[in-house]
């Protein structure tokens, strides 16, 4: 399950509600906020998370709101009109600071209540089982780090993350985006640090290892890693752009699929062999770096028209000419393409 992140620290203009609209076509199912963000105006809180509400129930999206007992106050709610808040569009609340454990039990038999994954202990599980806790009703959410460095590690996050799987709970972290960063640092919100400067659909992949829900932190992506997103959301398929070095590229565009024999050094399309593919000149043989896109020319004889991804740099072969480059933003997604994944490339400018 993938989520996006909507702050309250504006109106909600024409602009986002289109960006929430298009979102949920390309198949993400979820939207994060938070009320107690020090740089916002609380003051407009209640009037902007009723809009953005009605927006989610429009486009049939979950909302997380992520709270503290006082901010919930300052908004013009209160935990003992929890209907008033789903009225509005409100599906969960996460859980920050200051709110007892009974309090949360009390709240799960009503909505579904997001925990910090980072703090929970197994005294927090105990009194939340004696309170009457509804377990079906909690879930384990990881924080974003603004500041560079504060990520978590992710050997620690893992071992975290195999506790809570024991306890039962459902577990949520965030990715960076890559455009409209969060203020005041703009230096993207992840879960993870070694995820900060990670292409988002990548970082995503890494974390659904162990993970059941991923958010963007960033309330914005581009274009391009919107439909990689949706192509994978929807189809499991990673869109890969590829920049052309010749004509011959045109002979690897499309889609493909991972041999289930899956290669050390190269991702091999099973594809290849049904391609229509005429005759493959040799071209002046050159280093395959890692991303390199290329196919097998006539002096590979049966092998002609074999299309591989490079996964590590290899030295320049006759038999092999190189056609293609995988960009570099794209190149992490290399590492999560597995036996039997579907795959296309698609052709991009150099400089786009």
């Amino acid at each position: 399950m993938f989520g996006f992140s909507i702050f309250l620290n504006q109106e909600l203009s024409t602009e986002t509600k289109d960006y929430i609209k298009k979102m949920a076509k390309n198949g993400f199912s979820g939207i994060f906020t938070s009320l107690h963000i020090p740089e916002d105006d609380v003051t407009q809180y209640r009037k902007r998370l009723i809009a953005l509400g009605e927006v989610a129930k429009e486009n049939q999206l979950s909302v997380m709101v992520d709270i503290s007992g006082d901010a919930l106050k300052r908004a013009g709610f209160s935990f003992d009109r929890i209907t008033e808040l789903k009225t509005a569009g409100i599906t969960g609340l996460r859980m920050d600071y200051h709110i007892s454990n009974q309090q949360i039990a009390k709240l799960s038999q009503e909505i579904d209540v997001a925990l910090n994954a980072s703090t929970i202990t197994e005294e927090d599980i105990a009194e939340l089982k004696a309170a009457a806790a509804d377990f079906t009703h909690l879930e384990a959410w990881h924080n974003y780090y603004p500041r560079p460095e504060t990520g978590l590690d992710k050997t620690w996050y893992q071992k975290k993350n195999q506790w809570l799987k024991t306890q039962g709970f459902a577990i949520q972290a965030f990715v960076p985006g890559n455009k409209n960063f969060r203020g005041p640092l703009y230096q993207g919100l992840p879960t993870l640090e070694e995820h900060r400067h990670l292409h988002p659909l990548a970082a995503a992949l890494d974390l659904l290892t162990d993970t059941d829900k991923v958010y963007l932190g960033d309330s914005g992506i581009s274009e391009r890693v919107l439909k990689q997103f949706s192509s994978y959301i929807k189809e499991k398929e990673l869109v890969l752009h590829m920049e052309a070095l010749n004509e011959q590229s045109e002979f690897v565009l499309g889609k493909h699929i991972n041999r289930q024999d899956e290669a050390r050094d190269v991702i091999r399309s099973a594809e290849a062999r049904f391609k229509n593919i005429p005759q493959v000149d040799a071209l002046p043989a050159v280093e395959r770096t890692i991303g390199a896109v290329t196919i097998d020319n006539e002096k590979y004889l049966r092998y002609m028209g074999e299309i591989q991804i490079v996964k590590q740099t290899l030295p320049a072969d006759e038999k092999v000419n190189v056609v293609g480059h995988i960009t570099k933003a794209d190149q992490a997604l290399l590492r999560t393409i597995s036996a039997g994944h579907k795959f296309s490339l698609e052709r991009v400018d150099k400089n786009d």
